[in-house]
């Protein structure tokens, strides 16, 4: 909790050190908070109880872990690195699926068991994996989840990582999404970094479907990158996630965001009550 209230951070990354391909220090941003990262590991793997503590101290009640097959800019981290972390806390760590059309296929077949194994939504992520987030391949996956309540997170923001292709934020490839599901819920993370503002808060604003994830994004810059809207009214449709470990801290964001002048109930949502809607979650007792 962070002053009484509950958070949820919905976008956390805790691979298995093998499979990634970034450098530490650009993994986890350059921040000085890199070193207390790396002492949550043990032979490459992150320590399921250091993991619990270090979220129990930063005031997490929930956190989102993503996987990830990006071979060419992040390396995979699959779902099964994830399963240990969540097996050890199953109350406050949940697992978000990823899919990447160049290695899976069929799409939704991958989907289901990566469902199976407890995901409660999925991640695409056009940037690191190079394909259009409207490809026909990931069309039957799209069904699944608008038919199920599935909500699907898509990397909506610029990437400094090599080989990354920042020419997949594409407003046109997702609103063929969009408009293509107009019942599927999206969370759109980063809310349009590097370019893209606009885009994300025009959708969040317009589409009760449609959510900004403010992960990636440092707090204080918020009122800068959406200056065409009304903060607050925007809050509306935030979900708090930080892009763990490339931050200061999870508590230090979250009282960055607290920092803004959002009035109490307007926090509450942005910081837990948001994500238990679109993600289907309940706080742990």
């Amino acid at each position: 909790m962070i002053d009484g209230i509950p958070l949820i951070d919905a976008h956390v990354h805790a691979p298995a050190l093998k499979g990634l391909t970034v450098p530490w220090k650009d993994w986890t941003g350059g921040f000085s908070s890199g070193e207390t990262t790396r002492g949550l590991y043990e032979n490459g793997l992150l320590v399921p109880e250091r993991f619990h503590a270090y979220l129990e101290q930063q005031g997490v009640d929930i956190a989102l872990v993503f996987a990830e097959y990006s071979p060419k800019v992040t390396g995979i981290q699959p779902v099964e690195d994830m399963l240990p972390l969540v097996e050890y806390d199953p109350g406050r760590v949940r697992l978000v699926a990823n899919l990447n059309p160049h290695l899976h296929y069929p799409a939704a077949a991958e989907l289901e068991r990566q469902v199976a194994l407890g995901a409660v939504a999925l991640k695409i992520h056009p940037v690191h994996g190079g394909f259009p987030v409207n490809a026909r391949a990931l069309y039957k996956a799209y069904a699944l989840c608008e038919e199920r309540g599935i909500p699907v997170v898509v990397h909506f923001g610029t990437s400094v990582y090599p080989g990354s292709s920042n020419r997949f934020i594409d407003a046109g490839e997702l609103n063929d999404v969009v408009d293509d599901f107009r019942d599927l819920t999206l969370v759109l993370a980063h809310g349009g970094r590097g370019w893209a503002y606009d885009v994300a808060a025009v959708l969040a604003l317009g589409r009760p479907n449609v959510w900004i994830e403010i992960s990636g994004l440092p707090p204080r810059r918020l009122p800068e990158y959406f200056a065409n809207f009304d903060l607050a009214r925007l809050g509306e449709r935030f979900i708090f996630g930080t892009d763990w470990p490339g931050v200061p801290g999870i508590r230090a964001n979250a009282e960055a965001v607290a920092g803004l002048g959002f009035d109490r109930a307007l926090l509450e949502k942005v910081f837990f009550r948001n994500a238990l809607t679109v993600y289907g979650l309940e706080l742990p007792s």
